[in-house]
């Protein structure tokens, strides 16, 4: 038999009546992810999502890296399927694992038995098997306590499987069965963790973002792009809308206080994801804001940036500090990206003295003499739409 891939699931698994949805949505993302490797037949059974090669030039290891950040998996292990038979599921384990048992000074034998009509209990064939590898591999010793090596043994409704420890995966549920959401897009630290991580909560993500050129340069774009790129293993394919911003931010440069600039041009942003996100069908809006962090994230000035807009504004970085977003950002690959020198038009026109404590009331105001639905409807005519794939 040829070896396959076993992706256990996660929260899924609590879905109760809904959860064949789940299930059905999680194969459909691992299918279009692995399909590029090679092809798989996927399926489901026993709160397991198999992965299985259908012909030898498959690529397994990709596949398996693949899976790894699929969310609604948490964990994945290559696995070797053999005949439910205590002594083919011991030469499976010597000829699988055999350098894994020679490099480990100690071992164990766990095994699970999902098909009660094996005639060995799980503890007789951990026992069974542990016993003979043993005797196989004298200088790796049995510690069931505390072992280098854990030797799995699953009895399954098809087969039994042996494979070595599983390794973590991502977590979180199916993209696809949180709704669909529009995240704002800049080239920081935080945006594109916010986006990880509303989409490990199954959202699918449309991008945002949001251009000035001159006062942006070509190479802020690409960044913008490259973030999007590195969040596509995890948020699978995306769509950037670029607005321009240009006109937007001089008009509020001429006519609004220098101490509002960056809350007028907030509550701009908001208008017009608003505006993409119900063109869009989209239920909610998601920011990287995170608490006093900056002048414009205090609990006065979200509401204030919150004010434009009846949908839901998902902030999954509220709470956390630089440290906790920065770690996230390392794990999912977008750090160095982050914080390539390129401004972005969060940089643009930035007061001396912003405003922390604004009233809602008083920046109506200040933006009534803007032409706020032509100066929209204008960066809406001219966005771009950057399709990213895999």
């Amino acid at each position: 038999m040829q070896e396959m891939i076993l992706c256990k699931l996660g929260e899924v698994v609590l879905k109760g009546l809904n959860r064949r949805s789940f299930e059905m949505k999680l194969m459909s993302n691992i299918r279009r992810r692995v399909t590029r490797f090679g092809k798989f037949k996927i399926y489901s059974k026993q709160s397991t999502i198999y992965v299985e090669p259908t012909e030898p030039t498959c690529d397994v290891s990709a596949a398996v890296a693949a899976c790894k950040q699929i969310f609604g998996i948490i964990s994945v292990a290559r696995a070797l399927p053999c005949e439910k038979d205590k002594d083919a599921i011991l030469e499976t384990a010597k000829l699988y694992l055999g350098d894994a048992m020679r490099a480990a000074r100690s071992f164990k034998v766990e095994s699970k038995r999902a098909d009660k009509t094996f005639p060995l209990g799980s503890i007789q064939l951990s026992q069974y098997v542990g016993g003979h590898l043993a005797e196989a591999f004298p200088d790796t010793k049995v510690d069931v306590h505390n072992p280098e090596l854990t030797v799995f043994v699953e009895i399954r409704e098809d087969a039994a499987y042996v494979h070595g420890p599983a390794e973590p995966a991502a977590g979180g549920l199916p993209i696809g069965m949180g709704g669909n959401a529009v995240s704002l897009l800049s080239g920081g630290i935080d945006s594109p963790v916010s986006s990880y991580m509303m989409a490990k909560r199954g959202v699918k993500l449309e991008m945002i973002h949001f251009a000035s050129p001159p006062y942006t340069s070509e190479q802020a774009r690409e960044k913008v792009l490259q973030l999007a790129r590195e969040l596509t293993p995890w948020c699978g394919r995306l769509s950037v809308f670029i607005i321009p911003f240009t006109e937007i931010q001089e008009e509020i440069r001429r006519n609004c206080p220098e101490d509002h600039f960056t809350l007028i041009m907030r509550r701009f942003m908001m208008r017009l994801a608003d505006m993409l996100a119900k063109e869009l069908k989209c239920k909610a809006l998601v920011t990287g804001e995170c608490l006093g962090q900056v002048a414009s994230q205090t609990m006065d000035a979200l509401r204030v940036s919150g004010d434009v807009t009846d949908l839901p504004v998902l902030r999954p970085l509220i709470g956390m500090d630089k440290e906790e977003i920065v770690r996230i950002a390392r794990h999912i690959g977008t750090f160095d990206t982050s914080i390539l020198p390129y401004e972005d038009c969060c940089t643009v026109f930035t007061p001396r003295h912003p405003k922390t404590k604004p009233n809602v009331e008083d920046v109506r105001e200040m933006e009534a003499v803007l032409d706020i639905e032509g100066l929209c409807q204008r960066a809406m005519a001219e966005r771009e739409l950057v399709k990213i794939k895999f």
